[in-house]
């Protein structure tokens, strides 16, 4: 029995993020858009796997029947695509539920081949590899927990200090002198006048303890000195 194709629906479906997919495990057969990468593909014989990632994670797509198989010689890993397809509970695809008679339409293809395989557990490419390839890199899962495990650590001191009364302030890192004694400093030109990128934060979070009491701030600082040290981590 030849599949029906899904209808195209994808002007009025809103998009499923791969960490929603799990939402659908009771409701097999509901019709869903998913917008990502192709993070992998598996074809066997009548038969082939698509993963599909996003920023939120990775769905599994099932692909059967020769049209629908054809369409994968033309979506090569990081291609940028649109599958509307139905879901389907399969316990073994990652949040419970797979996507089945998908229709894919590629809307960016990939301008080179990526430097490193993104599928992979761990990245066996040298630094100097991750870092000129850097905007394909930060895609692979660990490079990305990064970001995230930052992103969450900020939001968790941000969290307790706004609870606990604080007000967050955002101060010059441009300034005319050292704000900190014994710290050696990075001077700039700016705009023909010496200038220095502020080293730390201190001398206005004491100023403005006495408007607001409680005060802190989220940014960087500057500081001449060797970093890579034993005495740092």
């Amino acid at each position: 029995m030849t599949p029906v194709p899904t209808p195209d629906l994808s002007h009025r479906l809103p998009r499923t993020l791969a960490a929603d997919i799990s939402t659908y495990a009771d409701r097999p057969g509901t019709a869903v858009r998913l917008n990502g990468w192709v993070h992998r593909r598996r074809r066997m014989s009548g038969l082939a796997f698509v993963v599909i990632r996003d920023r939120s994670g990775t769905t599994q797509v099932v692909v059967r029947g020769e049209s629908t198989l054809a369409q994968l010689d033309g979506l090569t890993e990081e291609t940028t695509v649109e599958v509307v397809g139905t879901t389907c509970t399969n316990p073994q695809a990652p949040g419970g539920v797979e996507i089945v008679d998908p229709q894919f339409t590629a809307l960016s293809d990939t301008a080179a081949t990526p430097p490193i395989e993104l599928w992979r557990p761990k990245i066996s490419a040298g630094l100097p590899t991750l870092l000129d390839a850097a905007p394909v890199t930060w895609r692979h899962p660990r490079q990305q927990a990064r970001w995230q495990l930052a992103a969450a650590s900020l939001h968790g001191f941000r969290s307790t200090l706004d609870t606990a009364g604080f007000t967050e302030v955002q101060t010059p890192k441009i300034v005319e002198s050292a704000t900190e004694s014994g710290a050696s400093v990075f001077e700039i030109d700016y705009f023909g006048r010496p200038a220095y990128l502020a080293q730390s934060p201190q001398f206005y979070k004491q100023v403005l303890v006495g408007v607001f009491e409680r005060v802190y701030e989220v940014g960087p600082v500057f500081r001449a000195e060797p970093h890579d040290t034993v005495r740092h981590l």
